[in-house]
């Protein structure tokens, strides 16, 4: 109820409530003052006089405030080749918060405007399969995408990782991706990694047809960096390294994720995240490795979204970990879910 600066024309009945004066319309009233107010016969509405124009008030007049977010958005990784196959490439990496990176070398994006009381849905991606495509060997299986969706917004949505292309007979190139695969390889023939996609991701790397012994696949693309070209000619030791990924501070922690994963049998501890055959660890957008003769699968992505708490509203669906880092709250989903803002 409003107490004060309320002026009134014609009659006034109190009894336990008041009744507002009844025009059909505005320039009805006489001379209103700032708080001036009427009941719109016309409208249906009570109305108040701000001193400049006349507002309907109560619930119509309940102004709506979007409020901003930041989110990093991972796609599933893809999955490794067998026999002297490609690494698997990342999952693709949309970044929003200030200071870091999105994937492929480009800089953070924009922060994301929500409106209260809408309900937006997060998806995140599978990682890809280990078996692939073929009988016998396989390639790898390609990554899900990973989005936030809503009807009010241009939808973020990260590309699922590229596969590692299978060697052997039926050698193949790298699957395109957020980061693409590593080529497979046999026969000293050039094959080449997958595509990654601008702004999310670097492309696999390519075999290497000038080895005495053409059984080395080329790594991943990473979010941080393409996939390395495979350098050796030994099933053991000459598959390329998966790309780097990247590190985000989005819940407080730094954390890195969409690393590709290694070509052929690579165990090395750098570059790529995933070695010889392993499958990819969950939730980080990773690529799956690749061996002789088998192949990983590749790791899930993540979606998490970070937001001043006195904006946090609270309703979500899909079970996310939700927590503080100071005067923001960070909602994690490792599947999917929703959020209404």
């Amino acid at each position: 109820m409003i107490h004060e600066n309320i002026q009134l024309s014609g009659s006034l009945s109190v009894s336990g409530s008041f009744n507002l004066p009844l025009y059909a319309s505005s320039t009805d009233y006489p001379s209103p003052k700032t708080g001036s107010m009427y009941n719109d016969t016309t409208d249906n509405v009570a109305k108040i006089y701000t001193g400049t124009e006349w507002v309907t008030v109560g619930e119509q007049a309940i102004t709506v405030t979007p409020y901003d977010i930041e989110y990093l958005v991972v796609a599933g990784g893809g999955g490794g080749g067998a026999n002297a196959g490609g690494g698997g490439g990342a999952g693709g990496y949309r970044c929003s918060v200030s200071g870091e990176s999105s994937g492929g070398g480009t800089s953070s994006e924009s922060s994301l405007s929500l409106t209260p009381g809408t309900q937006y849905t997060i998806t995140v991606g599978a990682g890809g399969a280990s078996d692939g495509r073929f009988s016998g060997y396989s390639s790898g299986g390609p990554g899900s995408n990973s989005e936030i969706a809503g009807t009010d917004i241009t939808n973020i949505t990260s590309t699922g990782g590229g596969y590692g292309g299978v060697g052997g007979s039926q050698q193949e190139n790298g699957g395109a991706g957020g980061s693409g695969g590593g080529a497979g390889s046999y026969n000293y023939v050039t094959r080449t990694g997958g595509a990654g996609t601008s702004g999310q991701g670097y492309a696999g790397g390519d075999t290497n047809p000038n080895a005495s012994s053409a059984f080395a696949g080329g790594g991943g693309g990473g979010a941080g960096g393409a996939g390395g070209n495979a350098v050796g000619d030994t099933i053991s030791s000459g598959g390329g390294l998966g790309g780097s990924g990247i590190s985000s501070s989005i819940t407080g922690t730094s954390i890195n994720r969409a690393a590709g994963g290694n070509g052929t049998a690579n165990t090395s501890t750098t570059g790529g995240a995933t070695p010889s055959s392993t499958n990819a660890a969950a939730n980080g957008g990773f690529g799956g490795g690749s061996a002789y003769p088998s192949n990983g699968a590749g790791g899930s992505g993540i979606v998490i979204l970070r937001m001043l708490t006195s904006d946090y509203s609270g309703t979500t669906t899909g079970s996310p970990t939700v927590t503080t880092d100071g005067s923001y709250t960070v909602v994690k989903f490792t599947s999917s879910g929703t959020y209404t803002a």
